[in-house]
């Protein structure tokens, strides 16, 4: 029996450490997995992963979902012709029925400050914000911005839900974002994907919208875009809504879509926050926006290489932003910027690209001292600039000056071509110039300018009246190619 006893208290012992060294092992492991779920992300930001091994969002979406609104629209529909044969046949009513429209907004402080895009908002007769929660109210318009696709609308609301303010220039590409909206006529939504790129120009603002033309003292206005690219979902209804970082802090205003069905497709745009920020400021100090300019005017991202390639320059040697041409009278005539000039950086940051120049320098208001960095004749120097503001820089460019700028010389429209296009107005390509700006472009002589900066043309004079409503530097023009093909591009002549 003593051996027996012994045996079994043997075994007793032999199991309790068996029992102790697998919880020792297990509980390592649970450290070593519980240590491996935490992911870092660009910029230090942490977000946990969660049981499927993915990033997990549920708590920066729980912050910032409350705060994303649903921006309903009201628009006033146009009178039905009078005595339609077709409505008194059927016994229809002939009376104008609303348009609505809708999108999404942030809000930014809790008495009700709202951020949207101006596109959103354009030309509404009425205006609703419709919380998460179910509350709704009615908004008011306190400015719009069309260069940057802005807008602020203001509620009466008290202790609102806010979106915490993030900084977009620490925003990394590969870097993982939420878009949250009101996508396709939907409730709050959230879609995850990461930064694809920065400072990215589309040419989408300033457009005149479908069927109708665009506010002629509004498309000639310079548009700033550097937008942040996603490939988080975002659909038509996201535009206004919030881009955030795995923190739940705002980086963007969701604005644009690239696609050819009108869907998401892989590609969406933000405004980023450090630029709205400025523009909302100006909203609420002002009720318009502020905007120093700098005076120079380089090539449209679309065409640049071409244009650079026809001054003999190489792309690729090109780390910067390329000078075509400076204005007289503006800061940086003063400052002593020239021609081929090559913009590095600006107030101690890099810049790569014109989309970036023109961000930083939206930023700022006239008067403002920026100090560039430049690259002439290989040789590195560094300039203070002082902005003027837009009534010093209004375009005033004649028609024979256009015609140097272009490229290409004009002529009235012959008989022909308004024959052949049924058109009324347009003022005709004569020549080319090679290696001038329409050459670059690949626009032909034959082609039919029919509007400049969103004015119908028929004359050098005309497109000289059509320049002088532009408030800054971008020149629209719209045309006809020889064998009808309509194009539509933005002639920069300056940031």
């Amino acid at each position: 029996m003593k051996k027996a006893g012994i045996v079994i208290l043997i075994a007793l012992l032999s199991a309790t450490l068996a029992i102790a060294g697998y919880r020792y092992l297990d509980n390592r492991q649970e450290q070593q997995a519980l240590q491996g779920q935490q992911v870092h992300f660009a910029g230090g930001r942490i977000a946990t992963v969660g049981s499927a091994g993915s990033p997990d969002f549920v708590q920066a979406a729980s912050v910032v979902t409350p705060a994303v609104v649903h921006v309903k629209t009201l628009y006033e529909a146009a009178q039905p012709a009078a005595g339609n044969p077709i409505y008194e046949l059927f016994g229809m009513p002939q009376q104008a029925i609303p348009a609505r429209g809708s999108g999404s907004g942030v809000i930014i402080s809790n008495d009700g400050y709202i951020v949207t895009n101006n596109h959103v908002i354009d030309k509404a007769s009425a205006i609703e914000v419709v919380l998460p929660d179910k509350r709704s109210y009615k908004a008011k318009l306190i400015g719009r911005d069309p260069s940057t696709d802005l807008a602020l609308v203001k509620v009466e609301g008290k202790q609102l839900p806010v979106v915490s303010m993030g900084d977009s220039d620490s925003v990394q590409v590969g870097e993982w974002v939420l878009a949250v909206g009101y996508p396709l006529s939907l409730n709050s939504t959230v879609t995850a994907g990461i930064v694809s790129a920065k400072g990215r120009s589309i040419g989408i603002l300033n457009q005149p919208s479908q069927g109708g033309m665009a506010d002629p003292s509004q498309v000639g206005n310079t548009a700033i875009e550097s937008f942040i690219q996603t490939d988080a979902a975002i659909n038509p209804g996201n535009s206004g809504g919030a881009l955030v970082n795995a923190s739940g802090q705002l980086i963007g205003i969701n604005t644009a879509i690239a696609s050819t069905t009108g869907s998401y497709t892989g590609y969406g745009f933000a405004i980023p926050v450090n630029l709205m920020q400025k523009v909302v400021s100006d909203f609420q100090k002002f009720g318009e926006v502020k905007r120093g300019y700098l005076g120079v005017s380089f090539p449209a991202p679309a065409v640049e290489d071409q244009i650079l390639k026809a001054e003999g320059i190489d792309p690729a040697e090109v780390r910067g932003v390329y000078i075509m041409g400076v204005q007289p009278g503006s800061g940086a005539d003063e400052a002593g910027l020239k021609q081929g000039d090559i913009i590095q950086g600006i107030d101690g940051v890099p810049v790569a690209s014109s989309a970036e120049l023109s961000e930083r320098i939206a930023r700022q208001y006239p008067g403002d001292k920026v100090e560039l960095s430049l690259l002439r004749n290989g040789r590195q120097r560094d300039v203070a600039v002082v902005l003027k503001g837009e009534e010093t820089s209004e375009v005033e460019v004649a028609g024979k000056g256009l015609e140097a700028r272009l490229g290409a010389s004009f002529a009235p429209l012959p008989d022909r071509a308004k024959q052949r296009f049924k058109l009324d107005h347009g003022v005709y390509v004569k020549e080319v110039s090679r290696g001038g700006f329409f050459d670059s472009a690949g626009i032909p002589a034959g082609t039919i300018i029919t509007r400049v900066n969103g004015r119908t043309v028929s004359s050098m004079a005309d497109i000289s009246k059509a320049l002088a409503v532009s408030k800054s530097s971008m020149v629209r023009i719209d045309g006809i190619t020889p064998d009808g093909t309509a194009f539509v591009f933005n002639f920069p002549l300056g940031a």
